[in-house]
């Protein structure tokens, strides 16, 4: 996937932020931990138009996670 950056001097506090989101959304967490394996969602495209914040970034991660 080809992306433009425009500061990737911001790139290490991006993945704090992704990180400490991720450690905060329970029900997210245990919901990749179920599929981990499953993967579910293997083969199925999915597209989303959101808000984009920390927590949509560890959403996205945790659907390709699961799929």
């Amino acid at each position: 996937m080809r992306c433009d950056v425009k500061d990737l001097k911001l790139a290490r506090k991006g993945s704090l932020r992704i990180e400490w989101a991720a450690n905060n959304m329970p029900v997210l967490n245990l919901i990749a931990r179920r599929f981990k394996e499953e993967r579910p969602l293997k083969g199925v495209k999915v597209a989303a138009c959101l808000h984009v914040t920390t927590e949509t970034g560890v959403l996205m991660q945790v659907l390709k996670n699961v799929g």
